[in-house]
């Protein structure tokens, strides 16, 4: 099995059935809260967000949508989080997978550092134990043997693939194309395509790139200016600005609902198959991540999602799910 950190090779793109069209879902990195301007530990953390996921929940199901919770170890072994989600897991109204956060999650073998929290960085045995037993747990929690997984920061490694496949994850939805995590000691997914791709050649592994996309009357060239701007971030404030180059990734969190239907329809010009949605569940509470510091920005969280929502229905763009997507890729 190639590596997975790798751009994928010419021919690997996944095709859906014909009447798949094209498609979104949602998924909620789901973890426990902590300072993200403070350097990582195994302690400084907290749940108290927890019970707002099921208002999260219910506002998904009114609209038809099934959201993918990406679960790590300490919403894994929350009793609160499976009594919220256990039965609409059961009942196909959502999903649930493995969200690897390296540093919360057993056995506790390596250093707590930067490098470290990048799972993909860890040797080999001890990344496979943190994913597996992270897995079992969840199972255990939910009622469900999750089929998706992401790494935490978005960090796959040079194992990460075999160590999916012998879990039986079905999907990997970690590779944030047009960002680069490297100078941290995470990967460079500057290279890596938008659309699905399958990882190996036995199509047993697929890949769900988040979506990121150009905007702007330069982003066809965006690949090629944006990484040659890293160190004057106000320059390519500038250049969004002036509708020149924009870079939107698809989240609530940072993102106007206004540049995200320009991201959408960049997506959806550029023939992008799956829309994949993403933020961290902590943003579901008051004063938890820099994006919700209180109740107006809560309530605006839950009016962007009205509009994207709104705005999808107008371009014909229906929901999908982990078991709607492996159900119809073709193999």
């Amino acid at each position: 099995m190639r590596s997975i950190i790798k751009p994928p090779p010419a021919g690997t793109g996944a095709s859906f059935a014909p009447d798949f069209g094209q498609r979104f879902i949602i998924t909620v990195d789901t973890e426990e809260e902590f300072d993200w301007s403070q350097p990582i530990d195994r302690t400084s953390h907290g749940l108290d967000h927890v019970g707002k996921i099921a208002r999260f929940q219910d506002f998904c199901e009114s609209h038809g949508v099934v959201p993918v919770y990406l679960v790590d170890w300490p919403i894994a072994t929350s009793d609160l989080a499976a009594e919220i989600l256990r039965q609409p897991i059961a009942e196909g109204k959502a999903e649930v997978g493995v969200q690897l956060h390296p540093w919360v999650s057993p056995p506790f073998e390596e250093e707590v550092c930067e490098r470290n929290s990048y799972a993909g960085n860890l040797p080999e045995e001890l990344e496979r134990a943190k994913l597996l037993t992270l897995r079992d747990q969840i199972e255990k929690a939910f009622g469900k043997a999750p089929l998706i997984y992401r790494a935490g920061r978005y960090g796959l490694g040079p194992n990460t693939a075999p160590i999916l496949a012998e879990a039986g994850i079905a999907i990997d939805s970690s590779v944030r194309s047009k960002f680069d995590y490297s100078a941290r000691g995470g990967p460079d997914y500057r290279p890596h395509p938008l659309t699905p791709y399958w990882v190996d050649s036995e199509r047993r592994l697929l890949e769900l790139p988040l979506t990121t996309v150009f905007w702007g009357m330069l982003r066809r060239q965006g690949d090629w200016i944006y990484p040659r701007l890293w160190r004057t971030p106000s320059l390519r404030g500038i250049l969004a600005r002036l509708s020149l180059l924009e870079r939107i990734p698809l989240t609530p969190e940072g993102v106007s609902v206004e540049e995200a239907i320009r991201g959408i329809d960049m997506a959806l010009d550029d023939g992008v198959p799956l829309l994949v949605f993403s933020f961290h569940s902590p943003s579901l509470d008051i004063g938890h991540t820099p994006y919700v510091r209180d109740e107006a920005d809560l309530e605006a969280l839950y009016d962007w999602w009205e509009r994207i929502f709104a705005y999808l229905e107008t371009r014909q763009i229906a929901p999908t799910s982990v078991a709607g997507i492996i159900d119809t890729v073709q193999r």
